[in-house]
């Protein structure tokens, strides 16, 4: 009987094969935080604060 081939191990995926849906991953959401970052300003702004009013006793009556 003749020998029709080698079996081998093959060979292990490189880096990028291995782990690129992490990539991805990690650079869509920065993507998705530096968008929601332009989007809303960067900085949210305080808005005044109006007095609201509040429940008091009322005062003595016939003064």
């Amino acid at each position: 009987m003749a020998v029709i081939g080698v079996l081998t191990e093959p060979t292990p995926p490189s880096w990028w094969k291995a782990n690129r849906h992490k990539a991805f991953g990690i650079v869509g959401l920065l993507l998705g935080f530096l968008l929601c970052q332009q989007t809303s300003g960067g900085t949210h702004e305080q808005r005044p604060q109006h007095p609201r009013p509040s429940h008091t006793t009322p005062g003595p009556i016939g003064h």
